[in-house]
C-alpha cells in the first residue's frame, strides 16, 4: 500500500456522513485483506476531527463492519487485545474480531490501525425509564467483571487511568480558573455573570473532593493494579450498549482502559440526572443496586464513587468548550443552559446525603 497518513478531516454540510476520497480507496484496500466478498459497503459514522470511521459492509458472509481506528497504533492495540480477550476468553456479548487471511486482528495503513467485526443485528436501544436504565448498569457491571485478568498483547500501549484520579481533579481545578478568567474577560457576553456568580463556589466543591480523595482508600484500592481492577469502557450508555441476539451487547470499546470501574457509573448516573434536570434519590439508589448486583461494589470502592459524583462534573464537562472560542461559547444560550446545570447541581446534595450510608 502507499505510505498514506490519515489525518482529521472537515465535515461538509453538503454531505451526511463525509469521508474523504482517499480514505474511502485506502478502505477497500484493505477489505483485500479479507477473505470474504463486499457486496455493499456504507459509512455509517465517522470521527473526522480524529481521523477515524466506521463502515457497514455487506459480503457474502452475513454483515461486518470495518473500523478506521483514530487512535495511535499501539493504543488500538490494546483496545483490539481487550475485545479479543472479551469474546474468546469470557464469551462476552462483544462483537467478534473477523481475522484477515494472513490470520491478524489488524492491519495497519495510512499511519493507523482498521478491524472488521462481526456486526451485530438486530440492535434494539433499551428504554430510557427506570427499569431500562437499571439494565444497563447491570449490563456495565458484568462488563466490568468480565475485562478481570486482561493482559494487552506484547507491543500495546498500556492504557490505564487508574493511577490518574487525583491528577484529574486537580487538572478541573485548574480548568475552573481558566473559565474564571475567561468569564471575565468577556464580562459583558450574557453568560458571563452567571458563570462568574457560580465559579469560586464549584472550584472550591473540587478543592474538596480532592482532600476527601486523598484521604480515602483510594490509594490501597489501587494497590490492587491494572489487571485486578479491568477495564472501563469510558463511552458507556445507551447507544454502545443495546438489546440484541441472547441479551444484551456492548460495541465500541475503542476507548476502554484500566481503570476504577465505577468511572463509568459516575458518567451514567451524572449523565441520567442531567437529563432529567434533577437529581432523584431513587433513580441513583436503583441505578447503583442494579449495578452492585453483577459486580459488588465493596464500602470503600462506594466512598470513592460518592467523592466523584461530589464534584460539579456536567458543569465542568459542558465548559470545556468555551476555551476554544470563548466570544461564541459566552452567549444567551450558553446561559439558560447553564443555569439549568445549576440548579440541577443544587438537587444533588440532598440526594447525596440520603445515600451516604448506604453501603455502610
Amino acid at each position: 500500500m502507499k505510505e498514506i497518513v490519515i489525518l482529521p478531516w472537515e465535515e461538509r454540510e453538503d454531505i451526511k456522513i463525509y469521508i474523504p476520497d482517499y480514505i474511502n480507496t485506502l478502505a477497500k484496500e484493505v477489505i483485500k485483506n479479507y477473505n470474504f466478498q463486499v457486496y455493499n459497503m456504507e459509512a455509517v459514522a465517522t470521527k473526522s476531527e480524529q481521523g477515524g470511521a466506521i463502515w457497514k459492509l455487506s459480503t457474502n458472509k452475513g454483515p461486518k463492519s470495518l473500523k478506521l481506528l483514530h487512535r495511535r497504533p499501539t493504543r488500538s492495540l490494546f483496545s483490539l487485545g481487550a475485545q479479543r480477550y472479551l469474546v474468546d476468553v469470557k464469551r462476552a456479548r462483544v462483537p467478534a474480531i473477523v481475522k484477515t487471511k494472513n490470520g491478524q486482528d489488524f492491519i495497519e495503513a495510512g499511519g493507523k490501525l482498521w478491524f472488521v467485526a462481526e456486526w451485530i443485528e438486530p440492535l434494539a436501544p433499551i428504554s430510557k425509564d427506570l427499569e431500562g436504565t437499571k439494565q444497563l448498569c447491570y449490563t456495565l457491571g458484568q462488563f466490568h467483571a468480565q475485562t478481570r485478568g486482561y493482559v494487552p498483547p506484547n507491543g500495546a500501549e498500556i492504557a490505564s487511568r487508574l493511577y490518574k484520579w487525583p491528577k484529574k481533579y486537580e487538572k478541573m481545578m485548574n480548568k475552573m480558573d481558566w473559565f474564571r478568567n475567561l468569564a471575565k474577560a468577556y464580562r459583558e457576553m450574557p453568560a458571563s455573570s452567571i458563570i462568574l456568580n457560580v465559579i469560586d463556589q464549584y472550584e472550591d466543591e473540587v478543592r474538596t473532593s480532592l482532600s476527601r480523595l486523598n484521604q480515602s482508600k483510594y490509594l490501597d484500592l489501587i494497590k490492587k493494579g491494572n489487571e485486578e481492577w479491568g477495564l472501563a469502557h469510558q463511552d458507556y450508555g445507551w447507544s454502545n450498549a443495546q438489546m440484541g441476539p441472547n441479551g444484551m451487547w456492548i460495541i465500541d470499546l475503542d476507548g476502554v482502559a484500566y481503570d476504577l470501574p465505577i468511572r463509568d457509573l459516575r458518567k451514567l448516573i451524572t449523565g441520567k440526572m442531567a437529563e432529567l434536570n434533577k437529581w432523584d434519590v431513587t433513580w441513583v439508589r436503583e441505578m447503583i443496586k442494579a449495578y452492585h448486583k453483577a459486580n459488588p461494589i465493596s464500602p470503600e470502592l462506594y466512598e470513592v464513587l460518592l467523592i466523584d459524583l461530589s464534584l460539579p462534573n456536567e458543569f465542568y464537562r459542558f465548559m470545556k468548550d468555551m476555551v476554544l472560542e470563548p466570544e461564541l461559547f459566552l452567549n444567551q444560550t450558553t446561559a439558560e443552559l447553564v443555569n439549568s446545570l445549576i440548579m440541577t447541581e443544587q438537587s444533588k446534595w440532598p440526594v447525596l446525603k440520603a445515600i451516604q450510608n448506604d453501603w455502610r
